[in-house]
């Protein structure tokens, strides 16, 4: 429903006084944004007469319109401004009761500007000022979000519904409109003012009649219309009378409302805020105060903690000692018959940040920093290798916003970004830092920082990245930090820091190797000779970009290369200088050089300025300047040197043209000076020399730099040590220094950083607890790395003496009318020291200043505070003290409330202490109450918490009686919080303080009680902890009742050691035993049961080190020695020189002889006996009694029967060997060996041989000379070609001279003879070759070539397609002494496949396939086809086959008779020839063919028949010849064979 008036009205509203002290607005509405200095009343389509007669101050909204009246009247018009109706919530409620009410009122005829007497107008201003302030005070109130009743809301489409009850209010704020006095003083009122306009008007009468009738006519219409008027006001002041009858009926019971509601208030920390309000209702109502929507329950809070009262409608409800968690919407509810209201108000609690306002106010910070974001992790020191990765990372509590801005990394300060081998991420509340690839550049002091309202917050963490594993064994680690200096066109200077380990090798020189662009192909381009990490590189390509990277060498070997310096592009530096860029044209530029302005220069001028700007021990860098003016030609220059002295100039060659006016001269005589001059060349010519420039000569070698004094170590933390010390002075080559360190006793110096350090100071973090270490320093420069410093004292690693941090956690122990006990926690952080005490302040709440309570420090933990006031609250702090001084200033406790304390229940345990935490249980102790209550106390409740979770849980079903409880099967990795309540007859007291959080999990580095038996035989429990400091006590307690009875223990303290030692071990000392190291930051505890099967283990073993017994290492042995002698030894452990032994042999003790010796070693524990002839006369036992202090031994030995006669024939054996061995004799017997080629090797060797010494081989008894022997080294060998059954036999070698002989047998007829046939046919099977294809005459063979074979020992089987073949009429198998073959006759398609030949030899087989198939088979089936058709030819050809000799005599005058055999298919022609020419047949000469017999037939040869003769046969498949010599000779000559 719209308003139905406008901004500028006011509505009246009446009060209704019952007393004068009660006044109540029927209804009141305010419009806190009504401009002061505003004019307008109500518009001017308003009638006035709506508006009754009351007062009212134009522009003044908030003037009080209260009056003093009798009680039970009614006050005049209160007036309500329109645009204050517009104020209320929309729809409201009380807004259309106000709207109806508007509508309602009557026309009056009384106007706005009746004027006020002067005294209304001082009440007014009065009245006024005073609205202002409570103005100010309710907007306030109102932005912090105060509301006073709930709202219905209504949608415009519904219909309003009145009330019975809203049309009384409406009625009576209608009523309210009417005249405070009845009509007749109005009318007598409105007359005067009638008579005094009438006064001050200037009257001209002209007698006129008509002037008289006008006259009288508006006195009548004037009577006529006040008598209307007084009708219907008589009628409305009847009607708003019963209206107002009935309002007072209605009022007499209401609902409850309040007149001023709650305000928010905005508190700092440790102060005391009061929300008040006022409510009125008819019956009083019930008032209940709720915090977040949760019910204030006062049992609930500390005492004092909350303040109600209910003061006739004024509630308060008063907060003290306000924290932050006191931060929070607070809401009253009041209820009673008629209805219910509530008002609420916020609390908000500060903490001082700085300035309540401005950019430095917390509100301020958290809208531009976001969240409070603490770190709930800590950086640890990271120890990465080169090459590899590592990584930092933390966790927050809470989210970081837009974590890729705000959450940065430093390196030494510089801050990081993201690349493709560092990558930056965050998630889930975890920032990390990930390096893919390690270097050495990477190692520095790493920083964290995350922006906070309250500042940034940020870690730190050292990273050490060590050498990599070296390419070769001592070879030094790898250079850093390269770097490129004074680039130029074609040359520049390359610097790099020396590695700090060099492994024990001096470093000789370094390798330099570049890389052209990102090619990743490096080449070596330089070697610096010595140990100088400077050097120019030279012969650069202009506008190419390259990178360096370098190698350490020693003589043990290279380095790995170092990182690879950042990419370097070659170009003139003074060419950027040499341009002007001149803006113009809205961003356009235009590029001048100075070039362009200089004249035309053909021939270049000379350079200028020629120097060394630097010299080095191996080379100069010599600078010059360019010809002024230049030209625009591109310049080369050329190098000119002159001996001082020689009067001559020599040329300097380069490899490349010089195009800086750098160049490094590499090739300079040591103690030689040298001139140089410098000419420029363009393409027009070459200018004349410079000037020489002053004379230079080499310098000596570089020194390294002293190492800085001073150096200290200090105490840091438990792991870490911090050095300090002067550094080196007057050097600008210092690039930081190399800190080494070593334990104390060790010669091996460790290097701390690999990167040089810059500045003086240094914490080394990764030690060893309570370990003593020493620290040496070394300066780092160009020139290498310089001397080690002064070793530092040794220092053990703890942790350094500070103060103390502040207690916490104060608790109310006991309470009387006038004291008050105080507990509370020790500090977490004990500053390395013990504490000595506490001091203790106290603030009454109701003063300003605190006071102390103790003047001299409380040793314990517990105070009890005298002289205080009952009903008084109170809050106390302390410090606590040690040897560094007094600590940090704990925070006030909350408020104490001394009042004596009567409830029936006890007190709160107190000194609630966690010990032995592991994974998965841990123990907890705690102190009785002080406050025992209505009765004893008979038992403990113990709860537990979760983290996360507010629910505290019981641990144990039911009360325990102990003051301490082992808590087992917990969650590992989970935090628990645990308190304590007492419990007696009444039920369970208040509970404890609760632990610290406490983390479940198995330490590392978690100690235990070791429990033993010492040297002495007493039975010990001892407990060490490195990390406790100096001061700190172990306490040890049995039972965990108190420390163990001293009548039973003794305990020995050592540093940072305790032993308890039990004096009379029994079943009284049973139970557990538990150790707690006190001033320690982290706690150190450990527990053990000792049971009584451990105790008697442990009885025993004393037993046996009280009574000892020599412990045998080794009992009885018997030797034999290498002449017969027999040796009995035994051993025992070390013995003193003090030892005894008694040898007993028999019964009765034995001493040396000549025939047995006795040997007793007592700084080995050896106990021996030499028999030199052992004889029946030594049978027997033999014992050995030793004896050391009270340590005693007894072993014995028995040599009798079988065993003393085996010993007996073994010791004559080996007499008689050792007699032979006097002479020549075999040191190796004679034994076999089957070499590769098949060859059976008899061998032997003899020792102990001279010129007379004879060697001689037997076969089967008779000397074999086919034997070797080599008298140089005594080897004989006999070698068998081919083994077969006649080399069967006994063999045998002598060998003699006059001192003796010596012979060697070897059997080879029976198992030996086998073994070696079996060898020759593993051998023979390894050796064969692969199978070969071969076509033969009838078919194909396929064949292996062996070394050896043999058919009894060696197997043979053929496979066709895994098939196994055997000899037949179509394949033939067999062997002969080189082969193993298989012949497949008349070959056909279906022997087509893989064959396998499978040999075996004893227990090994081997097998050789071949595939006879596709162009295999074609070649070996054309070569059959071939060398059959050959052999058709060869059986049918014509031949000779026998019957010529080859020379044949004869005497003249007899007949010759020639008959050979000849064969052929068909039969063939057959011819004589005589020397080469054919014979005719005539006279003497006669040939006869008989079947294949072919003969000629000479008759009375002469020497004319003498020649050399031959049949000639022949048919269609070939022809032969057969030749013969015939020799004829005369009567009476010897027969001579005819040469021819």
């Amino acid at each position: 429903m719209a308003h139905p008036l406008k901004p500028g009205v006011w509505l009246q509203a009446a009060l209704e006084v019952r007393d004068e002290r009660q006044a109540r607005p029927a209804a009141l509405i305010r419009n806190r944004a009504f401009g002061e200095g505003s004019q307008q009343l109500m518009p001017a389509n308003v009638n006035p007469q709506l508006l009754g007669p009351g007062p009212c101050v134009p522009g003044k909204p908030g003037a009080s319109l209260r009056r003093v009246v009798p009680s039970g009247s009614l006050l005049g018009p209160v007036y309500i401004r329109a645009s204050q109706v517009r104020g209320l919530p929309p729809n409201s409620h009380l807004e259309k009761v106000v709207a109806l009410a508007a509508i309602t009122l009557p026309q009056s005829p009384g106007g706005m500007g009746e004027p006020r007497a002067p005294e209304a107008v001082a009440v007014h201003r009065l009245e006024h000022r005073q609205e202002e302030e409570q103005k100010e005070a309710r907007q306030h109130s109102l932005q912090m979000g105060s509301s006073t009743r709930k709202w219905t809301f209504r949608s415009s489409e519904e219909e309003d519904q009145f009330s019975a009850a809203d049309y009384a209010l409406a009625a009576a704020l209608a009523l309210t409109a009417s005249s405070e006095t009845s009509w007749e003083a109005q009318l007598r009122r409105q007359t005067s003012t009638v008579e005094l306009e009438e006064r001050g008007q200037k009257r001209v009468g002209f007698g006129n009649e008509w002037e008289k009738m006008e006259i009288a006519f508006l006195r009548t219409r004037w009577l006529l219309r006040q008598r209307r008027d007084r009708k219907a006001l008589r009628w409305q002041t009847e009607k708003k009378v019963r209206e107002a009858k009935e309002l007072r009926e209605l009022c007499s019971g209401r609902g409850p409302w309040f007149c001023i509601p709650l305000r928010s208030h905005a508190v700092w920390e440790r102060t005391t805020v009061l929300l008040t309000c006022t409510v009125q209702a008819s019956p009083p109502p019930q008032v209940t105060w709720y915090k977040n929507d949760m019910r204030i329950d006062l049992r609930l809070f500390p005492a004092g903690k909350y303040r109600i009262t209910n003061n006739y409608g004024l509630l308060t409800l008063e907060i003290r000692r306000c924290t932050i968690e006191d931060a929070a919407t607070y809401t009253v509810m009041v209820k009673n018959a008629y209805g219910q209201a509530s008002s609420f108000a916020k609390v908000l609690v500060r903490t001082y940040l700085g300035k309540d306002a401005g950019f430095d106010s917390e509100i301020f910070k958290r809208r531009m920093f976001g969240p409070n974001v603490e770190f709930t992790s800590v950086l640890k020191p990271v120890f990465a290798r080169e090459k590899e990765s590592f990584s930092l990372s933390c966790l927050f509590s809470e989210d970081v916003l837009d974590a890729k801005q705000n959450i940065q990394w430093f390196r030494d300060g510089r801050l990081l970004k993201s690349s493709s081998r560092r990558q930056m991420l965050y998630a889930d509340r975890q920032a990390s830092l990930k390096v893919s690839c390690a270097y050495k550049e990477d190692e520095g002091l790493y920083t964290v920082q995350v922006p906070s309202p309250s500042g940034l917050r940020e870690q730190r963490a050292y990273v050490f990245v060590r050498d990599a594993a070296a390419e070769k064994p001592g070879a030094p680690g790898s250079p850093l930090n390269v770097r490129c200096l004074n680039v130029n066109r074609d040359c520049l200077t390359l610097t790099w820091a020396p590695p700090s380990d060099t492994r024990g090798n001096a470093i000789t020189s370094y390798s330099i190797e570049l890389c052209q662009g990102e090619s990743e192909q490096w080449v070596l381009c330089h070697q610096t000779p010595g140990g100088t990490c400077r050097c120019p590189i030279q012969g650069l390509a202009e506008g190419q970009s390259y990178r360096f990277r370098v190698r350490a060498i020693s003589r043990a070997g290279s380095s790995i290369p170092s990182k690879a310096s950042e990419p370097v592009a070659m170009g003139d530096p003074e060419e950027a200088r040499r341009k002007t860029e001149i803006p113009f044209d809205m961003g356009k530029t235009i590029t001048v050089s100075t070039d362009d302005s200089e004249d035309f220069v053909t021939i270049p001028s000379p350079p200028t300025h020629v120097h060394a700007s630097e010299i080095r021990e191996a080379y100069v860098v010599l600078g010059w300047e360019e010809p002024r003016p230049r030209g625009k030609a591109p310049l080369t220059y050329f190098l000119e040197k002159s001996v001082i002295g020689s009067g001559t100039w020599e040329a300097i060659n380069s490899e490349t043209p010089v195009k800086s006016p750098r160049f490094a001269l590499l090739d300079l005589e040591k103690g030689k000076s040298y001139v140089f001059r410098v000419r420029a060349i363009n393409q027009h010519g070459m200018s004349d020399p410079s000037e020489p420039s002053e004379p230079i000569a080499l310098r000596g070698k570089p020194a390294t730099l002293p190492p800085p004094t001073q150096v200290q170590a200090f105490r840091d933390t438990q792991t870490s040590v911090s050095l300090n010390w002067d550094p080196v002075k007057d050097s600008p080559e210092l690039l930081g220094y190399y800190i080494y360190s070593r334990e104390a006793g060790s010669s091996e110096w460790k290097t701390v950083n690999n990167k040089p350090i810059q500045g003086n100071r240094f914490t080394v973090p990764g030690l060893r607890t309570g370990q003593e270490y020493e620290f040496c320093i070394r300066s780092v420069s160009e020139a290498g790395v310089g001397e080690s410093s002064a070793a530092t004292e040794p220092i053990k690693v703890k942790q350094a003496l500070a103060i103390p941090s502040a207690p916490y956690d104060f608790a109310l122990l006991n309470c009387g009318e006038n004291d008050m006990v105080i507990g509370w926690k020790p500090p977490k952080r004990r500053g390395g020291g013990k504490i000595l005490g506490y001091f203790l302040d106290q603030h009454d709440s109701e003063e300003l200043n605190w006071r102390s309570v103790n003047q001299q420090p409380i040793p314990t933990q517990i105070c009890k505070v005298s002289d205080l006031h009952e009903g008084h609250f109170y809050e106390f702090r302390a410090r606590a003290v040690n040897w560094a001084g007094v600590g940090e200033l704990s925070a006030p406790s909350s408020l104490f409330e001394c009042k004596k304390w009567t409830m029936p229940q006890p007190g709160p345990p107190y000194g609630l202490q966690v010990f032995e935490v592991r994974a998965t249980s841990l123990m907890l102790t705690w102190e009785p109450p002080l406050y025992q209550g209505a009765g004893p106390v008979t038992g403990y409740c113990i709860s537990v918490q979760e983290e996360g979770s507010e629910q505290w849980k019981p641990v144990t079903p039911d009360p325990i009686s102990d003051t301490h409880l082992r808590i087992s099967d917990l969650q590992p990795g989970k935090t628990y919080v645990f308190h304590v309540q007492a419990v007696n007859s009444a039920g369970p007291g208040q509970p404890s303080m609760p632990t610290d959080p406490v983390l479940l999990e198995d330490k590392p580095d978690a100690r235990e009680i070791e429990v033993g038996v010492d040297d002495e035989g007493f039975i010990y429990m001892a407990f060490e902890a490195p990390e406790a400091p100096d001061s700190s006590e172990f306490q040890w307690s049995k039972d965990y009742k108190g420390p163990p009875d001293p009548q039973r223990v003794k305990v020995e303290e050592e540093v940072n050691k305790s032993k308890i030692i039990l004096k009379e071990p029994g079943l009284e000392d049973l139970g557990i035993y538990s150790v707690v190291v006190t001033d320690a930051d982290e706690e150190i505890s450990a527990s053990h049961t000792l049971t009584e099967e451990e105790l008697n283990k442990l009885k025993k073993l004393s037993h046996e080190i009280r009574n000892p017994v020599i412990k045998l290492i080794s009992g009885w042995n018997v030797d034999i020695l290498e002449q017969g002698e027999v040796r009995l030894w035994l051993e025992v452990e070390k013995l003193s020189p003090a030892a005894e032994l008694h040898l007993i042999f028999n019964e009765q003790e034995i001493f040396s002889s000549p025939n047995r010796k006795i040997n007793f070693v007592r700084e080995k524990g050896l106990v021996e006996v030499i028999i030199q002839n052992l004889t029946e006369d030594d049978k027997g036992s033999y014992t050995a009694q030793l004896q050391d202090g009270k340590a005693k031994n007894q072993i014995t030995l028995a040599l009798v029967d079988d065993e003393f006669d085996k010993l007996l024939r073994e010791a004559g054996a080996k007499r008689r060997d050792w007699k032979r061995k006097q002479g020549p004799h075999f040191e190796e017997p004679l034994q076999w060996k089957v070499t590769e080629d098949c060859q059976v090797l008899l061998t032997c060797k003899v020792a102990n041989t001279k010129k007379e010494t004879r060697f001689q081989w037997f076969f089967q008894k008779k000397e074999f000379p086919d034997g070797q022997y080599d008298p140089q080294t005594g080897a004989g060998l006999l070698c068998i070609e081919e083994l077969s059954k006649e080399d069967k036999g006994i063999y045998r070698a002598e060998v003699s001279d006059e001192r003796g002989e010596d012979d060697t047998i070897l059997d080879l007829t029976g198992e030996a003879l086998d073994a070696i046939f079996t060898e020759l046919g593993r051998i023979g099977a390894l050796s064969a070759t692969p199978l070969k294809i071969q076509g033969t005459e009838e078919g194909i063979r396929l064949f292996s070539r062996v070394k050896y074979y043999n058919v009894n020992y060696m197997k043979t089987s053929w496979f066709h397609k895994e098939k196994r073949l055997e000899s037949g009429d179509r394949v033939r198998a067999g062997t002969t002494l080189d082969e193993i073959w298989l012949h497949i006759l008349d070959p056909k398609d279906s022997d087509k496949g893989r064959y396998t030949l499978e040999i075996a030899a004893g227990k090994e087989a081997r097998q050789l396939s071949a595939d006879l198939s596709g162009q295999a088979f074609e070649d070996a089936l054309a070569e059959h086809q071939r060398l059959k058709a050959l052999a058709i030819i060869e059986k049918n050809r014509a031949k000779v086959v026998r019957g010529l000799p080859d020379v044949a005599t004869i005497m003249e005058d007899k007949t010759l008779c020639l008959t050979c055999v000849i064969s052929g298919d068909p039969f063939p022609e057959i011819s004589w020839l005589k020397n080469d020419q054919p014979i005719t047949f005539l006279d003497r000469y006669h040939m006869e063919v008989r079947g294949s017999e072919v003969t000629i037939t000479i008759e009375r040869v002469n020497s004319e028949d003498s020649g050399r003769y031959g049949v000639f046969v022949k048919n269609k498949y070939g022809s032969e010849t057969g030749q013969v010599t015939i020799s004829v000779f005369k009567h009476g000559e010897e027969g001579k064979v005819l040469k021819v």
